[in-house]
């Protein structure tokens, strides 16, 4: 199964990185965007700086050398793809050493290139750019001030930052993916950057904040990430927890105090719970973050 995956995972990351010459990557901005394809097969980039554009750095496992030793079929299909197909290959694979002619080494599948990689980061851990107090938002905050405006047949379409509930109903009134920090895709993203840390481990640093000249591994990166996520649900002093906003029966009332909801997603600026309060199949995922904080 792993083997065959492999094989479906070199696709998609070809189609990624080549189609149309660069794929949906965008050299000179250093991110991924959405790519439109016109009616007379021309292709233009949609430069909305969402985290869809962090997706690609969630695809990513580490292989150790054990377990290539254990699946001859998956190291035979690696080894195909590296010596058949170097230019994917080299978007596919990071390694330690020549995994060729040493058996020992380590790799790191991966859909997003070192060096594309720093970059994205830069965007990631920018508190002007994605890196709320809370979490990563659906929505850059550079697009409040600049909006994003494509022009259809005399007709603007325009994606700015909400940090809150939308302000349309298109997605039914409540959700809202252009600027709050969602559970799910933050989880993701944290287990990737412990999975690059795991890989890269002290040969890679970066600064978090950005702009702070606060240098840091992947897998620490990783860890403040998941402590901001993880205020969301905690007290201060006053016993005031971001998720209840303003709120202050939650924070003063013995009988309500200790009562929490798993909102679907949460104000970017605030951390305040929005949308449905029962979210329990992916907001309860900051119980594992919370785990992980413990055993750290």
């Amino acid at each position: 199964m792993g083997s065959k995956f492999l094989s479906h995972y070199e696709r998609i990351v070809s189609a990624m990185n080549e189609f149309c010459g660069t794929g949906i990557w965008n050299e000179e901005d250093g991110f991924y965007y959405d790519l439109l394809e016109l009616p007379d097969g021309d292709h233009v980039p949609l430069k909305v700086r969402s985290i869809e554009g962090f997706i690609p750095l969630v695809a990513t496992s580490f292989v150790s050398s054990i377990q290539r030793e254990r699946n001859p079929g998956f190291e035979s299909r690696l080894r195909w793809a590296l010596i058949n197909r170097p230019v994917i290959a080299a978007h596919l694979v990071e390694m330690n050493a020549d995994i060729l002619n040493r058996p020992d080494a380590q790799i790191l599948l991966t859909a997003t290139s070192r060096s594309r990689l720093e970059r994205i980061l830069r965007y990631m851990f920018d508190e002007e750019e994605f890196l709320s107090p809370y979490g990563i938002r659906s929505v850059s905050k550079y697009h409040d001030h600049h909006p994003y405006v494509y022009s259809v047949n005399g007709q603007n379409y325009s994606v700015d930052y909400e940090p809150g509930e939308g302000k349309t109903g298109m997605f039914g009134g409540n959700s809202n993916w252009r600027g709050p920090v969602w559970m799910p895709i933050n989880y993701l993203i944290i287990e990737a950057l412990r999975t690059y840390g795991h890989y890269f481990g002290d040969t890679m640093t970066v600064e978090f904040p950005t702009g702070s000249g606060n240098m840091v591994t992947l897998g620490e990166a990783a860890r403040l990430l998941s402590l901001r996520v993880a205020s969301i649900f905690l007290p201060d002093a006053s016993g005031r927890r971001p998720c209840h906003g303003e709120n202050a029966l939650y924070a003063t009332d013995p009988h309500w105090k200790e009562l929490l909801l798993f909102n679907e997603y949460f104000h970017g600026e605030t951390g305040r719970g929005c949308g449905a309060s029962h979210q329990t199949g992916w907001t309860a995922l900051v119980s594992e973050l919370l785990f992980q904080s413990g055993e750290e």
